[in-house]
């Protein structure tokens, strides 16, 4: 007698971006995005260019530039 064994279901990987959303699909105040884009730039300098942090990158800038503006208007 021989058992079935089930082979897991294998999914696909995704091959969308996880920024592939986010920052195009949001519109942002004239030049906002150029902001944001500028900071994560930064931020991945000073993290030495080491690859796969772009997500949380931008989501850092997005919050940095958020403040400076926020505390611009007061």
């Amino acid at each position: 007698m021989t058992s079935a064994v089930k082979s897991p279901i294998k999914k696909k990987p995704s091959t969308r971006s996880p920024l592939a959303a986010s920052p195009q699909s949001i519109e942002l105040p004239d030049g906002m995005r150029e902001r944001i884009s500028k900071k994560a730039f930064e931020l991945w300098q000073e993290r030495g260019y080491r690859d796969g942090y772009d997500l949380e990158d931008w989501l850092d800038a997005e919050a940095i530039v958020m403040e400076a503006i926020h505390e611009a208007r007061e």
